[in-house]
């Protein structure tokens, strides 16, 4: 069934549970490590057509439901002007991290096509995709700003929130630039053809509900508002946010992903069934012998008990050291064991 992630996206009853999965275009195929000898990541995002390639590996190789184009969450940074790198091992490093008021102001809101060569990268993708719905993306403020502000990655994000906490009217400023950027990027996918959107709110898990509410619910839920007139299915993800998921139902999405720190029916119920929702393997679980990936899978699908709106994703990126032959199995296992649950939906 070709539309079977977009149908379980809308809570819409499926033959079996679609699966895609986090970062599946990455470091455990063979062929994309191939293609890093000779390429860095953002020679492989500037380039459409090495990044349409990259985003069909994994669609070749396995009977995945769902495609996402492989870019960078950084794209809409590089457009407000923003100098960074992609460090091998350490990820996103800020050349000039924010400190004051006055560097929110230097940072630009593009009335130019943000990221034009991932646009073309959508456009080619979807001429090769016949049946595979394709995911567009992008990084949520938050997230973004936490970048910003930390200069790279961080367990504690410390400078992030001394930032939001000791300068409101500038962190406020700085998520409403961002969110102008990232609404305008997240259309523009679509107009190329996207047929799906997720907002990773990767980070977001370190604030407490008060904190969400106060200094990220607003700037989420107008970046819902203004995509939701957008035809295409919206993903709302984060990692960490067990308390906050009713926080993020309220900001909006027409699913929540959610990691794997919490069963995926107690989730589910936290969201009083309203929407559907993603998840929520540990990518680690990929890297054990399939009987036990195989257990876990099955404890995922028996909490879902065939209720419609549940699409099979780990909860978080699929983990280099994975074996790909253990994802060909996951992915022929979802489809087969799930189809047991399906007679109970409702």
């Amino acid at each position: 069934m070709k539309d079977r992630f977009l149908r379980a996206c809308r809570r819409q009853p499926t033959d079996c549970t679609p699966i895609w999965l986090m970062r599946q275009a990455g470091r455990y195929l063979p062929e994309y490590r191939r293609l890093r000898e000779r390429y860095s990541i953002l020679e492989i995002c500037k380039n459409p057509e090495l990044a349409a390639e990259v985003t069909l590996m994994p669609i070749r190789r396995f009977p995945l439901d769902a495609a996402i184009i492989f870019a960078d969450l950084m794209t809409p940074l590089e457009a407000m002007g923003v100098n960074f790198e992609l460090r091998e091992g350490v990820g996103p490093i800020i050349e000039n991290p924010i400190f004051f008021a006055s560097d929110i102001e230097k940072l630009h809101e593009p009335e130019e096509e943000i990221a034009p060569e991932t646009l073309q990268a959508i456009r080619i993708v979807k001429k090769e995709l016949s049946e595979t719905p394709l995911i567009g993306f992008a990084g949520a403020p938050f997230t973004l700003a936490s970048y910003l502000i930390e200069g790279k990655g961080t367990r504690d994000f410390v400078a992030t929130k001394r930032f939001m906490f000791s300068q409101p009217k500038s962190w406020h400023l700085l998520m409403e630039k961002l969110t102008n950027v990232v609404v305008k990027f997240l259309k523009s996918q679509v107009y190329a053809g996207a047929d799906a959107l997720q907002i990773f709110d990767s980070w977001v898990g370190c604030l407490s509900p008060n904190d969400y509410r106060e200094f990220v619910l607003p700037h989420m839920k107008r970046l819902f508002d203004e995509i939701k007139d957008l035809k295409v299915a919206k993903i709302h993800f984060g990692t960490g946010t067990a308390t906050l998921l009713p926080l993020m139902k309220e900001a909006g999405g027409d699913v929540i992903g959610i990691d794997w720190r919490i069963p995926i029916d107690e989730a589910w119920r936290s969201l009083d069934f309203e929407v559907a929702i993603q998840g929520n393997l540990d990518p680690a679980i990929l890297l054990a012998p399939f009987e036990k990936v195989s257990e876990r899978t099955l404890d995922i699908l028996k909490r879902v008990d065939g209720h419609s709106g549940h699409i099979f994703n780990l909860g978080h990126g699929i983990l280099p050291q994975t074996d790909p032959d253990n994802v060909t199995r996951l992915v022929d296992f979802v489809h087969s064991a799930s189809q047991r649950f399906l007679q109970k939906d409702g």
